[in-house]
């Protein structure tokens, strides 16, 4: 029986400006995987999860979001089929509480979590609920970050470099709270420099140089992987 494809992507080109950033690339998540994208700094991983949501500029080729072809719609409508992207950078609002950054987000699709299984999953944000966004520690703000994009409904998760920054019991946590989306059928996408983290979690890994995928391979295959991985990543 075919695997349920919740994403595919073919012959994606992508532009920051006059910058080509992303040269073909092709890859596809199927509904309940991780897939973890790897490669150096630079190598298009996160310009792809932007392009999959709209925020790079010109982009060709195809996404295809459970069957829906999204390479020309805006953000807002890309989120609406279920796609729920957290970046880097965060986004925690200063001047707003835990709980109203949580809240902030409108739904996108049914089925999102409601608070108290939210605060069930985290529960430092249910101690921090009404703290400043900014009284967070580095790993409750990340933790709000993805708890925000569960709330909406959204059912693939693209989360760029969750681990960075954060102290290793952190960073088990967040391992931890991977592991739980997954089993909740939840489909995800890693880009993480941190590969000891990435590495148990994902079921299958993309390796990305210059803007395109040069390896894919499954978790079985990770240890054969690894003089291939020490030479594109220098894990």
């Amino acid at each position: 029986m075919p695997a349920n494809e919740f994403l595919r992507i073919e012959n994606l080109n992508a532009w920051y400006g006059e910058s080509h950033v992303l040269h073909g690339v092709n890859l596809t998540v199927n509904e309940g995987e991780v897939v973890s994208l790897l490669g150096r700094n630079g190598a298009g991983r996160t310009t792809t999860m932007r392009a999959i949501v709209g925020l790079t500029g010109r982009r060709t080729g195809s996404i295809r979001i459970r069957g829906t072809e999204a390479i020309k719609l805006p953000p807002h409508k890309v989120a609406r089929l279920g796609v729920g992207y957290c970046p880097e950078e965060r986004g925690i609002f200063a001047s707003l509480s835990a709980e109203e950054n949580l809240m902030l987000p409108p739904t996108v699709g049914p089925g999102g979590m409601g608070i108290a299984e939210i605060y069930d999953m985290f529960p430092n944000l249910k101690e921090r609920a009404s703290s400043p966004g900014t009284r967070l520690s580095g790993g409750e703000q990340q933790m709000l970050a993805v708890a925000r994009i569960l709330r909406t409904g959204a059912r693939l998760l693209l989360l760029d470099e969750i681990s960075e920054g954060l102290a290793p019991v952190i960073v088990q946590k967040l391992a931890d709270m991977i592991r739980a989306l997954k089993a909740k059928g939840y489909t995800i996408v890693l880009v993480e420099q941190n590969f000891r983290f990435a590495a148990p979690l994902a079921d299958r890994f993309y390796v990305m140089e210059h803007g395109k995928i040069v390896r894919e391979f499954e978790q079985s295959q990770l240890q054969d992987n690894m003089s291939m991985l020490q030479e594109y990543l220098g894990v």
